[in-house]
């Protein structure tokens, strides 16, 4: 019988040449550079003249350099795969996304020198389209929105690229004990108000990646704040967090609301940081867009009216109640990319959505 061979350690294993390295540290220090450059984004106040002990707040992440809150997580996406050397300096970079996402990480592959395909749903608005476009990316549409996962990993096999997965990896890839976070910003920014520690922050999910963030800071800070998401009804968020058993939506089944509510339920949603999810009507949240429109004077998204039309609903539950306090939420991005869609009368009619009774609800709050 022969004796077995000795087992011989590999004393010294070099994976990566000096040359990636120095590539991987370059590409991290550019993006916090940009980081670095760039301020932090608004907080607006909004006072409600009918309700003079609630004050609304609009955290205002339209301003990022691409022109939504989706800047902050692909940043987040992009180091979180760098850091990982998922990502390297001839990787094809592949998401799957509704539009936003890929804008901000189409500009994030520019600045590194890589190329980006973004798998988008053939409904997604053509403004998106040639934003992503812009910033150097390219499109791979798809009928079925149900099939964006799928496709955006055989792209990435068939590319020898990596596939950043927003839905898998937001609630992951952002710091959420601080560095800069969204929550941190906002109950930094509120400090000096004078009902600094906000009753509700109120937000929708997309990933789940934003939710989150703030309802995991919120406890760790040992605030009181409660974190409301709001959901489009045609999603499958609210129903998953009423009944855990519900994990995905009758195909056909959907949302006209682009950027937040999934027929799936995605690995970064974590309903036990959620105090409370509220179901919006695609009518009221154009409605609300449209009023919050009216009262800034400048055109906010279709998702932001989301997040308002249930701030609008808190403000009533508080005054009811003789409440006073404060109510933070997200204006996701700019109305901009959305003129051929909520801010197009026909296209809206086309589709039976009658948004003026929402509109009208809503801006009775500052009148």
């Amino acid at each position: 019988m022969n004796a077995p061979s000795p087992i011989i350690p590999h004393r010294d294993i070099v994976r990566d040449s000096a040359a990636h390295r120095a590539w991987l540290t370059d590409a991290v220090r550019r993006i916090e550079a940009d980081f670095n450059r760039s301020a932090d984004t608004h907080l607006i106040r909004v006072d409600l003249p009918r309700h003079p002990g609630i004050t609304l707040y609009l955290k205002d992440e339209s301003s990022h350099p691409t022109g939504s809150l989706k800047h902050r997580l692909a940043r987040s996406l992009f180091l979180y795969a760098l850091c990982n050397e998922w990502i390297g300096p001839d990787t094809c970079v592949i998401e799957a996304s509704s539009g936003s996402t890929a804008v901000s990480e189409a500009y994030f592959a520019r600045m590194l020198g890589l190329r980006f395909i973004a798998v988008v749903p053939a409904t997604t608005a053509a403004p998106k389209l040639d934003a992503i476009r812009f910033e150097g990316g390219e499109i791979h549409t798809v009928d079925d929105p149900r099939t964006v996962y799928d496709v955006a990993q055989r792209l990435a096999a068939e590319t020898g690229g990596h596939y950043i997965d927003q839905f898998t990896y937001a609630e992951r890839a952002t710091d959420w004990r601080g560095n800069n976070n969204i929550a941190e910003s906002i109950f930094s920014q509120m400090a000096r108000e004078e009902r600094p520690i906000p009753d509700w922050v109120v937000c929708g999910a997309g990933t789940g990646g934003t939710s989150a963030t703030i309802g995991r800071f919120i406890r760790y800070q040992r605030h009181d704040t409660r974190l409301l998401v709001a959901d489009p009804v045609n999603s499958v968020f609210h129903r998953h967090y009423a009944d855990h058993a519900v994990e995905e939506l009758p195909e056909g089944c959907g949302s006209c609301i682009e950027g937040i509510g999934r027929p799936r339920v995605e690995p970064s949603f974590v309903p036990g940081v959620i105090d409370r999810m509220i179901a919006v009507d695609d009518a009221e949240s154009i409605g609300a867009m449209r009023a919050l429109s009216a009262r800034l004077g400048r055109r906010v998204g279709g998702s932001t009216g989301t997040n308002l039309w249930a701030c609008a609903k808190l403000v009533e539950e508080m005054a009811t109640a003789g409440e006073r306090g404060s109510i933070v939420t997200l204006l996701c991005d700019g109305g901009e990319r959305y003129g051929c869609t909520y801010y197009d009368d026909a296209w809206l009619a086309e589709r039976g959505i009658d948004w003026h009774r929402a509109a009208e609800r809503v801006a009775s709050l500052w009148r």
